[in-house]
């Protein structure tokens, strides 16, 4: 399992353009719901040597994290043009209790979470970035291990 960090140090551009679309605004986060289906929710990621997730304690997203922990993670557009470009994550999520792991991702978001928010650790193990011009689309993926 990838973290945030581990990420950014194998693959240092797409990490920082990551960070900045993550930053831009709200994300989309999508899980898996109990019948099989896929379910997408708006999410504030915190970035910081991990990639952070707080939420209700009775949000589906929770529930659906800790029944299955696949997730992926898609920054907001700004426009049909693709705007700023898009950045997506893909990898397992993992519900955390240690309250030095909660007051990390505390101190790296930028909203005060509540007590009762429960929290997610993301691991990394695909990313991929598109940006646009002119000239057309500008792919890059990145896997664990390449």
């Amino acid at each position: 399992m990838i973290s945030w960090k581990e990420f950014a140090q194998e693959a240092l551009d797409l990490a920082e353009y990551g960070q900045k679309r993550f930053q831009s605004g709200v994300a989309y986060l999508g899980t898996v719901r109990p019948d099989g289906g896929p379910r997408v929710h708006p999410v504030t990621p915190i970035l910081g040597e991990q990639l952070f997730l707080f939420m209700e304690p009775t949000s589906p997203k929770g529930k659906d994290l800790q029944r299955d922990p696949r997730y992926t993670l898609h920054c907001s557009v700004e426009d049909s043009g693709g705007g700023g470009g898009e950045f997506y994550v893909r990898g397992y999520a993992t519900l955390v209790n240690d309250s030095s792991i909660r007051e990390t991702a505390v101190l790296a978001s930028s909203y005060t979470p509540a007590d009762r928010y429960i929290l997610f650790v993301l691991t990394v193990d695909f990313a991929f970035m598109n940006t646009y011009d002119d000239e057309g689309s500008h792919p890059r993926r990145w896997h664990k291990g390449d």
